[in-house]
């Protein structure tokens, strides 16, 4: 469609046009895309007195320029391109094609793009690219730029001109950027980029800075305008002043699709909004809902980084679900993907016939594990596309925070990497130094610009200083250390943890070398691994009495919180990215209903003494906040431990992780007197058997090295809370 027939010969000497036609060479070149000016020749240029105009017009009879209200017939001087002289000079002027159709001339208009814009973008140090590049209403069009350094030529089509493209080329600017404004393009206007590449290959790409796109499998841009009022001020001041190192953080993590299933941006605001705020979380998760063309992927292959998935509707909805969350006091986190893009030609994949976005070694370029192209994080530009991208995120849609998926997978050069398939840094390591410059930008300029917006770490090896203003600088990094121990003990039968007692204990000996967030994730839940109920082992009330057991040893434990949906009720099948939650199991007339409401019911506790309990946050992130009190029962399955608040109170967190209950069991104390039993897993009310304490007194009898101790009943898979009553 991009090639052309051989141009017509120039107009006869004597014809008034001779001047009008501009060098052969030079027509042929636009005709064939391969012109880095359109401008040039196109739109009107002085002659003289006069002025020439020409426009591309392919597949039209006839063209006439209108000045005033006068009409010049223009002549086709090649396939599709018009020219003509029209007297004096022309400031404003239209054309008239095939005797029907007026429109406007892209070429009479100046550059929309700055010369300081260009000099940032080429150093990657724009602080909003997404002012700059992308598709941009104005009055009477919209104005379209793209980076494509390499590219012999650029044009814009879309559903304004038939999807055609040969009458509207951009013009390079500099700095690798070309642009054009089109009149008469309006938003909800889709559009593609159609890119002649260095290696002399057409090739339709969607725009990589898109804030819109239509709704998948189909790939298009959208061109679009925020039109959200925000009435979220408060909370965002709130966000500024809290120390969220000192503040609950208690994270839900959801899979929109999946969810409740049918439900757009707007109806999951209201129905997910007034979930979270009945069990009592204080952020929501997002699985990735930037824009990817694979469902599959769950939003992991992302083919547009400043695009909301359209499957739940226009990235204003999305800006109304963020601002209502936050009008129920409740966060909301972006799941965001640096570290690897899918090899799809339409989206950024040898975006200008050459390795652009993606490093051109498949030693550093490829990922070997999930078919994906890897970031080149050396070029600055690639790296400011990025950093934009996590920053339009967290301004243009108030989200609070982004977990960073992957991050060992750019840490490490070898990573998945056999001896000979990968390149060393310039010192010899295996350290990727330039994705360690770009986490320690992304992290430092979310800290200066986007104050209280977290920033959450994805990291599964022994980096050292994720969460250190020295280090990375991220807020938070998740615990996976902490999740595989807990989830491989739980998943012996009871008679057999005394011989695995090390690895319950063993997340203690490393729990302040970081900030941390204990993630039982989606990771957790597919891919044969079971649910958290098909962990645990025994019969239906063996397994809720272990899932119980679980998330009150969780919310016990330092660090913040993160259960994956449909875990807060103890689903028992493996999550489906394809179908729904099991939300049946919660009716009255559910299978096992009991369990799974009293799950569900324990988890709201959880939240609410969580929340309300200083001890349980307020030093997480310090080792004043914990200290043991019997670590070693292994014959019992028992752990005994107190968390400290910042304003001296005490929670005793006394776990038994046991298929048997242990009655009459003496556990240490900080001191005697009244003691209340504010939790315990096996509450009827939670499904359980009603194995309780109720208010406990404790005598001055030295226990476990404290001065006091109490006799509890601990019951089989349970955990009791305690504090001073």
């Amino acid at each position: 469609m991009d090639r052309h027939p051989p141009r017509r010969g120039q107009p006869a000497p004597g014809s008034g046009l001779v001047t009008a036609a501009p060098a052969l060479d030079e027509v042929d070149r636009l005709l064939l895309g391969d012109h880095r000016d359109p401008h040039a020749l196109l739109g009107p240029h002085p002659a003289g007195p006069d002025t020439v105009v020409r426009t591309a017009q392919p597949g039209a009879g006839s063209v006439a320029a209108l000045v005033g209200g006068a009409r010049y017939p223009l002549t086709e001087i090649a396939h599709g391109l018009f020219a003509g002289f029209v007297p004096g000079r022309v400031t404003d002027h239209r054309f008239l094609v095939d005797g029907t159709r007026v429109v406007d001339d892209p070429y009479a208009h100046p550059p929309t793009v700055a010369p300081e814009d260009l000099a940032l973008i080429a150093r990657g140090e724009h602080p909003r690219p997404w002012d700059v590049l992308g598709a941009h209403p104005r009055a009477g069009g919209v104005a379209f730029a793209v980076w494509a350094p390499h590219a012999r030529g650029v044009r814009v089509a879309g559903d304004f001109d038939a999807w055609d493209g040969r009458g509207t080329p951009l013009r390079h600017l500099g700095a690798g950027v070309w642009e054009l404004f089109v009149p008469g393009v309006r938003p909800g206007c889709r559009y593609k980029f159609r890119v002649l590449g260095a290696d002399g290959r057409w090739q339709e790409h969607a725009d990589p800075l898109a804030f819109a796109t239509e709704v998948p499998p189909a790939t298009a841009s959208v061109v679009t305008a925020p039109g959200h009022a925000w009435r979220d001020e408060g909370w965002l001041a709130r966000r500024r002043a809290t120390d969220w190192t000192r503040a609950p953080v208690s994270v839900y993590e959801v899979h929109l699709g999946s969810w409740r299933p049918g439900r757009g941006y707007r109806e999951l605001a209201h129905e997910l909004g007034e979930y979270l705020v009945g069990t009592g979380f204080t952020h929501v998760e997002l699985m990735p809902v930037t824009e990817h063309p694979f469902g599959g992927s769950w939003g992991y292959q992302v083919g547009s980084y400043y695009a909301p998935t359209a499957r739940f509707g226009t990235p204003d909805d999305l800006r109304f679900f963020v601002d209502h969350l936050h009008s129920l006091g409740i966060g909301v986190i972006l799941d965001w993907v640096p570290a690897h893009f899918p090899r799809d030609a339409w989206a950024l994949a040898r975006f200008d016939g050459t390795p652009l976005y993606e490093h051109p070694d498949p030693r550093r370029g490829e990922h070997p594990d999930w078919g994906t192209l890897v970031f080149d994080l050396g070029k600055p530009q690639v790296r400011g596309f990025l950093l934009g991208s996590a920053l339009y995120w967290l301004t243009e849609f108030h989200f609070d925070g982004l977990r960073v998926d992957a991050v060992a997978s750019m840490l490490y050069l070898d990573y998945s990497r056999p001896d000979g398939a990968w390149l060393p840094n310039e010192h010899g390591g295996r350290e990727d130094l330039e994705a360690v410059a770009f986490l320690r930008a992304l992290t430092g300029a979310v800290a200066r610009r986007c104050p209280g917006a977290l920033v959450l770490a994805e990291e599964s090896t022994s980096w050292p200083g994720v969460t250190s203003p020295d280090g990375l600088g991220f807020d938070f990094k998740w615990n996976m250390g902490w999740m595989h121990d807990a989830l491989g003990y739980l998943r012996h039968d009871p008679v057999h943890r005394a011989a695995h007692h090390g690895a319950i204990t063993h997340s203690t000996s490393y729990a302040w070398s970081e900030r941390y967030v204990l993630p039982l994730s989606h990771d957790e839940v597919v891919h044969g691994k079971g649910s958290l109920w098909g962990r645990m082992p025994g019969d239906d009330h063996a397994r809720a009495a272990g899932v119980r057991a679980l998330l009150a040893y969780q919310w016990a434990h330092p660090g913040k919180k993160l259960l994956f949906m449909g875990c807060e009720f103890g689903q028992p099948g493996e999550w489906d990215a394809d179908g729904s939650l099991a939300w049946w199991l919660l009716s009255p007339e559910g299978d096992g209903a009991h369990h799974h409401r009293g799950i569900q019911r324990l988890v709201t506790h959880l939240n609410a003494l969580y929340r309300g309990e200083p001890a349980l946050h307020s030093l997480d992130a310090s080792p004043d906040g914990f200290s043991w009190v019997r670590a070693d029962d292994a014959a019992n399955n028992v752990l005994v431990f107190q968390r400290h608040g910042d304003d001296g109170s005490v929670l005793v967190c006394a776990v038994n992780f046991a298929g048997v209950p242990h009655p009459g069991h003496r556990v240490g104390l900080p001191g005697a007197g009244r003691w209340r039993e504010v939790l315990n897993t096996d509450r009827a009310e939670y499904g359980g058997a009603g194995v309780v304490n109720g208010e406990v007194g404790a005598v001055a009898r030295p226990w476990d090295g404290l001065p006091a101790s109490a006799v509890l009943d601990l019951p089989a898979s349970g955990v009791v809370w305690l504090t001073r009553g």
